[in-house]
């Protein structure tokens, strides 16, 4: 085994971290959608994912908020209405995400 990789633990490092926070089918498009038109609300949400599973929305939509990357606002109104917006360090996300979405139009004719 090498110098570098002995002693060392795949789940340690900086990419595993970010990967656990983003990782899923639809956590990217959650924060692609609130990047790309702003804040949400839960149905409209729903609805620009379908076919997401309303239980799969909310999970997603709570690890999200749970690590920071969104945030979610209750109004206490009748009905109730909740919000869904970028935080600031979901925001700092963006530009890498964006740079993820360049290569793929700029491959995927030759992939």
């Amino acid at each position: 085994m090498s110098n570098i990789v002995e002693g060392m633990n795949f789940d340690e490092t900086g990419f595993s971290y970010s990967m656990s926070l983003i990782s899923g089918k639809y956590k990217l498009p959650i924060l692609y959608s609130l990047s790309a038109y702003g804040t949400f609300r839960y149905n409209e949400l729903k609805r620009f994912l379908d076919p997401i599973s309303f239980k799969t929305l909310t999970s997603n939509l709570k690890d999200l908020e749970n690590c920071g990357l969104i945030i979610r606002k209750e109004y206490q109104e009748i009905p109730p209405k909740v919000e869904y917006y970028l935080s600031d360090i979901g925001k700092s996300l963006m530009p890498i995400l964006d740079q993820l979405c360049d290569w793929g139009e700029e491959n995927r004719a030759e992939l």
